[in-house]
């Protein structure tokens, strides 16, 4: 993940005017990159992000999850949604799945102002409210780039800004699964964010969460959560 400074510190200022009052205070204001050490969980989270080739959707891993009910959160793109509308709405319907938003084109958010950013971030989400009727009310920004002005933009929408503390490296073609679920175990603890990707672009990634949740997280005594469960989560209970 990326953090950029912007070159202009005008920006934020020009933004807070620009952006005029807003519908409820802003009540978070921290980039989130894990829960409390206190919880027996892992968040496994899955970016939907736009693919130029294949069919943008790891059926596989999706089936996989599904029917072990396997808990999940999902930041999808609106680009995304706009071509997987069944897709959104089978997500939508499953109780154990999380939905949040991951911008609209999958832009480089600190090479824009203010006021495209705002845009690029709001469009998901008011695709998902306007046409789904679901509020979603958690944000990560593509390619886990963001400067001050994207903070301040997600944080007077309401948002939460979620990252990640564990890169499992799965759309690299070069790693086996093996080596993602290596890496990915070596780093897992009580809290951990996971980022992974289910636009099929992680050859490998169906497997490596089989052998994630059948075998090493269990060993860890840890389980898979929700990002929101895992922020409730402080308790050392099974």
């Amino acid at each position: 993940m990326r953090r950029l400074v912007p070159t202009r510190a005008l920006l934020y200022l020009t933004f807070l005017i620009a952006l005029g009052p807003m519908p409820s205070p802003p009540t978070f204001a921290q980039v989130i990159t894990s829960g409390s050490s206190s919880c027996p969980g892992v968040a496994l989270t899955f970016d939907l992000c736009p693919v130029r080739k294949g069919s943008g959707y790891d059926q596989p891993l999706m089936d996989y999850l599904i029917t072990h009910r396997i808990p999940a959160t999902f930041f999808m793109s609106g680009k995304w949604m706009a071509k997987h509308d069944a897709e959104v709405e089978q997500l939508l319907g499953l109780d154990f799945f999380e939905i949040g938003t991951h911008g609209e084109v999958h832009a480089h958010l600190p090479m824009h102002d203010a006021d495209e950013q705002r845009t690029e971030i709001l469009g998901p989400v008011k695709l998902l409210k306007e046409h789904y009727g679901h509020k979603a009310s958690l944000f990560r920004p593509p390619y886990g780039e963001y400067n001050d002005v994207t903070v301040a933009v997600v944080k007077l929408l309401g948002l939460q800004f979620i990252q990640w503390d564990i890169e499992s490296g799965d759309p690299d073609p070069t790693l086996s699964a093996g080596k993602i679920l290596l890496r990915v175990a070596k780093r897992a603890k009580p809290g951990s964010i996971i980022v992974l990707h289910a636009n099929g672009k992680g050859k490998q990634t169906r497997l490596v969460i089989e052998h994630l949740t059948r075998e090493v997280l269990p060993a860890k005594k840890l389980r898979p959560m929700t990002v929101s469960e895992l922020l409730d989560c402080t308790a050392k209970t099974p």
